[in-house]
């Protein structure tokens, strides 16, 4: 397994400001996010212009670029990720399952279009995941079962989050457990309460909160898992030195845990 970070946590830094940051907390690689509204380091409109850029930090830090956080089903958006991607080298570009939880229709339609953009994900080499989401058409294990069914192509995965699991009543090892087969990347951060947030950026960190993520962790090495696990840290601004802290420490549990588990 390799250990990555979405860039959303520095949004209030460059690309090159983070990178540098991300490297000295120890991480294998990165997420860049390209969360409209929220965080844009990779600005899907013109990407082609920062390719060359982003590839040089990869190589002067020694970060390999993991996955994508798009979020949005917007097709426009999806069509330029996907390319962004193949461009970049970049495997997986993650999204959320859009629509309201106990909507079946809403179900449905996500589904269709989960299953539209993976085969156009597949067509330029990525892979496209989706997590359970608070709230969302699919936010719990039995809805990310039903996707699994419904969307059978190679170039579709579930992007599992455990603490969207645990905010939907579950336990999330033991949820992982039913759906690891189909597991392309997972989000990884800590939980203190039941939600509806998980908590301010330090509850968030890998150690802090509720979430048994050793056990979570123990799932993954027995399954053989090989993919992505990329801290994702939301909430208000951080300075560099709080942001550096949360990203650290949380690596140095994701590190022990593996080592411990003879996966790393």
């Amino acid at each position: 397994m390799k250990i990555g970070i979405n860039t959303v946590l520095f949004k209030d830094f460059s690309l090159q400001e983070a990178f540098g940051a991300i490297s000295r907390a120890g991480y294998d690689g990165v997420e860049l996010s390209a969360i409209a509204g929220m965080c844009e380091h990779l600005v899907l409109d013109g990407w082609e212009a920062q390719k060359e850029a982003i590839l040089a930090l990869s190589r002067q830090y020694n970060l390999a670029l993991l996955s994508m956080e798009v979020a949005s089903l917007d097709p426009g958006r999806l069509a330029k990720a996907f390319a962004a991607a193949k461009g970049l080298g970049i495997p997986v570009v993650n999204v959320g399952p859009g629509g309201k939880s106990g909507d079946e229709a809403g179900l449905k339609e996500s589904f269709a279009t989960l299953r539209t953009q993976a085969e156009l994900a597949g067509k330029q080499g990525v892979t496209l995941c989706v997590k359970a989401h608070v709230g969302a058409a699919i936010y719990n294990t039995p809805t990310t079962l039903k996707a699994m069914d419904e969307i059978k192509a190679d170039s579709f995965g579930i992007d599992m989050d455990p603490s969207h699991i645990h905010r939907a009543g579950e336990t999330p090892k033991d949820s992982l457990k039913a759906v690891v087969a189909r597991v392309k990347h997972v989000h990884i951060r800590d939980c203190k309460g039941v939600g509806p947030s998980p908590g301010e950026p330090l509850l968030q960190i890998c150690g802090r909160g509720d979430i048994d993520l050793y056990g979570y962790f123990k799932v993954l090495a027995e399954a053989k898992y090989a993919g992505p696990v990329c801290l994702e840290v939301i909430g208000p601004s951080q300075s560099m030195e709080q942001a550096v802290s949360i990203a650290a420490e949380s690596a140095g549990y994701m590190k022990a845990c593996l080592k411990s588990l003879g996966a790393r």
